[in-house]
């Protein structure tokens, strides 16, 4: 299993980020949870991982777990879901969320660079360590909102790539400005979400307006997917502003 790059970073340090996305956990579960048409998008992306019963999911980013119910129906009680994010206050009501289900573990780690290891009965190891075995097989790769906070978006979805292989799916959901004839009211929202939810939230102005920049970076993402897979499908949620990309790998 190919290693995963060690030279990508989030766009703000580490513990930075860690403590902001800490601090607004509560928060953003009730917006992953509650947002009108966002669980019919989480349902709808579980399902364009074309898991199997028995089949292995790898969540990058789970967050608060809003996903990984979804990704537990997909693969049944003989199938595994296994949940990354970096942040500990998240990951607690991620583990609180699946608590029934003994065949889905919350880890701890990054996603650009997920921990190796045997998983163990609480889902890792040393506390919150290992995730994947080396020999394990995974057939799909799910990532939702993430790819906007890494520094090599390309980059990390190669690695992604390659940690499924071929034959196996991955799939991106993210939100950039929507390209529909009623846009710029949305993209307005949207900008000042972005803002908003962009650390440490306390500027107004931006050298390098932060919707933008995400913008070229899910464009990046969505892209080298689309380049490593032999069938894609490309589809728009949400006015127009959340971008579902799945693909069969090559």
């Amino acid at each position: 299993m190919p290693g995963v790059r060690s030279t990508l970073r989030a766009r703000v340090g580490p513990e930075d980020a860690q403590a902001f996305y800490g601090r607004w956990a509560a928060l953003y579960d009730v917006i992953a949870r509650r947002t009108p048409g966002i669980p019919s998008l989480r349902k709808r992306a579980a399902a364009a991982c074309r898991l199997e019963p028995g089949d292995t999911v790898v969540e990058m980013g789970c967050g608060t777990g809003a996903n990984l119910p979804y990704l537990r129906e997909q693969v049944g009680s003989d199938g595994t879901v296994i949940g990354i994010d970096f942040t500990g206050p998240v990951l607690e009501r991620a583990r609180e969320l699946t608590a029934e289900y003994d065949n889905v573990h919350v880890v701890r780690g990054d996603a650009t660079r997920p921990p190796l290891g045997p998983l163990d009965d609480d889902g890792g190891s040393d506390g919150d360590g290992g995730t994947l075995d080396a020999g394990t097989d995974v057939d799909a790769l799910l990532a939702t909102f993430v790819v906007g906070m890494l520094e090599d978006p390309a980059g990390a979805v190669d690695d992604w790539c390659d940690l499924v292989g071929p034959g196996g799916h991955v799939v991106l959901a993210n939100a950039a400005r929507s390209e529909a004839w009623y846009a710029p009211p949305v993209n307005a929202v949207f900008r000042a979400i972005v803002v908003l939810s962009t650390p440490p939230t306390t500027k107004l102005r931006y050298e390098n307006e932060p919707h933008l920049k995400l913008d070229a970076k899910i464009d990046a993402a969505h892209t080298r997917l689309r380049e490593r897979s032999a069938a894609v499908a490309d589809e728009t949620h949400v006015f127009g502003v959340v971008r579902l990309t799945g693909g069969r790998l090559e």
